[in-house]
């Protein structure tokens, strides 16, 4: 027999043909060929090959779609074709694979679909099941794999930088970064805690002519007051005790780049005289120094804080806040992004998953519509570290409801939904019957047993309430 062959009738490269998906039938045995030849080749393009030698690499040159494994074909090992069905399965995640051996053991299936068999069968076997069976999983993975397709466009249509998100709000901040991102402007970006000011940060340089320049990230609120100074400025050897040596500040380190200050509302009112100094001279002085150093940097600023509230109450200086304010760029809160949610557990998932080693898990339709009611006022920070939670501690491939912590679920629109009206549906009369029962009962334990209390409690009428007892047997 030749290691490869195309019994088919019809001439491959017709049209009517062409369309049809290339089905590979690897066996020795040409009895079995025979057989199912006639019976698949409406449906399929069949090619035979004789070998387990190169099968991976040919069909993916050859865009096979389905492989009919004989996998007691050759060799001493009589089951020596699992390692190929593994390979395969490998390789390409939407080929359709059907294992056929004539193996007795139920062993031997379990075997064939661990190694990533769609179905398995025993020769000798029932054709129209075996048609039926190719056609259906190839329909199913040609359907999970435009999905998938679907998926990925969406997700790098959504992505930006390192942002996730394709809501409209967020689109507007793509918007503005990319309009800004080219000048040398000021830009104050502002937003809650755990939006991404950062990411905007870093998505503003990444854009600029800067990008290769030096990029010096300070926190304000990181360091106490009295070290924050010779952060900023540098100083000299003897500045102040323990300046051994000079070192330069990180306004200086960020000469010819981007200095980017986060949390600039926590610095005092004399270092923000300094910063508005060295912002209108270009001049940096090293604390303990005598010369001025010229400095080109862009300055970006971050806060979380209201700065007009603070201006106001002169905790922050105007006309350094008109300096800063040049450009701002609001990023919104989580709850205000519509429909990403979705989009970041997916996005935190796959990277939370890749880095502890465990096959990308997913989230339950109901449980993802928990999440996406749940306030989040820790914004995208606090859904990603519950996210990482879950991938570690949920067994298992899918996130359910019952994972989820307790307060998120307290929030739940959704979640209430669906206890007072299943997905399934509900008869009306018997919801209103144990509502009616869950009140009085209520009502009676709270007020000991006295219907006329009871009665006062839900503003009905004594005689009502008797009814209505007499009714539940309360």
């Amino acid at each position: 027999m030749h290691p490869s062959r195309n019994p088919s009738n019809a001439d491959p490269s017709s049209p009517a043909e062409a369309e049809l998906p290339v089905l590979c039938i690897v066996t020795v045995d040409e009895e079995f060929v025979d057989v199912l030849t006639p019976e698949l080749s409406p449906w399929f393009q069949v090619a035979v090959r004789g070998s387990y030698e190169g099968l991976a690499r040919w069909t993916r040159s050859a865009r096979v779609a389905a492989v009919l494994m004989d996998i007691d074909t050759e060799g001493e090992d009589p089951f020596g074709g699992l390692a190929v069905l593994k390979e395969l399965r490998m390789l390409n995640e939407d080929l359709t694979l059907i294992s056929v051996s004539r193996g007795r053991a139920r062993s031997v299936e379990k075997h064939a679909l661990v190694a990533g068999a769609d179905a398995h069968f025993r020769s000798p076997m029932d054709v129209p099941e075996l048609r039926m069976t190719l056609l259906e999983t190839l329909r199913r993975r040609s359907e999970e794999a435009e999905r998938e397709r679907m998926r990925q466009r969406t997700m790098e249509s959504s992505r930006f930088q390192d942002f996730v998100g394709a809501s409209d709000s967020m689109r507007l901040v793509y918007d503005a970064i990319q309009q800004v991102a080219e000048s040398n402007i000021n830009v104050l970006i502002r937003g809650e805690s755990g939006t991404g000011k950062e990411l905007a940060a870093r998505a503003l340089v990444a854009l600029s002519t800067r990008a290769a320049k030096p990029y010096i990230r300070l926190n304000c609120a990181a360091l106490p007051e009295n070290l924050i100074e010779s952060e900023l400025f540098g100083s000299e050897r003897g500045a102040f005790t323990g300046a051994t040596e000079s070192r330069p500040g990180q306004i200086e380190l960020a000469d010819g780049g981007t200095l980017f200050l986060d949390e600039i509302a926590t610095l005092t009112v004399p270092l923000q005289t300094k910063l508005l100094r060295v912002l209108e001279d270009h001049q940096v002085q090293r604390l303990g120094g005598r010369t001025l150093r010229k400095i080109d940097f862009r300055l970006i600023c971050a806060t979380n804080e209201p700065l007009e509230e603070m201006v106001r109450a002169g905790r922050f200086r105007e006309d350094l806040y008109y300096r800063i304010h040049v450009i701002p760029i609001d990023l919104p809160p989580l709850r205000e992004r519509s429909g990403d949610i979705p989009l970041l557990c997916e996005f935190f998932l796959q990277v939370h998953c890749l880095a502890n080693g465990l096959p990308v898990k997913r989230i339950a339709d109901d449980a993802l519509s928990v999440l996406e009611d749940h306030a989040w006022p820790g914004n995208v920070r606090e859904l990603e570290n519950l996210i990482q939670r879950l991938v570690v501690t949920v067994r298992g491939d899918e996130i359910g409801v019952s994972h989820l912590p307790a307060r998120v679920l307290s929030e739940s629109i959704a979640l209430q939904e669906a206890i007072l009206l299943p997905a399934e549906g509900a008869d009306f009369d018997t919801e209103i019957q144990r509502l009616e029962v869950a009140l009085l009962t209520t009502a009676l334990s709270r007020c000991g047993g006295s219907k006329a209390s009871a009665a006062r409690l839900l503003q009905i009428d004594g005689q009502r309430m008797k009814y209505l007892c007499r009714k539940y047997a309360l």
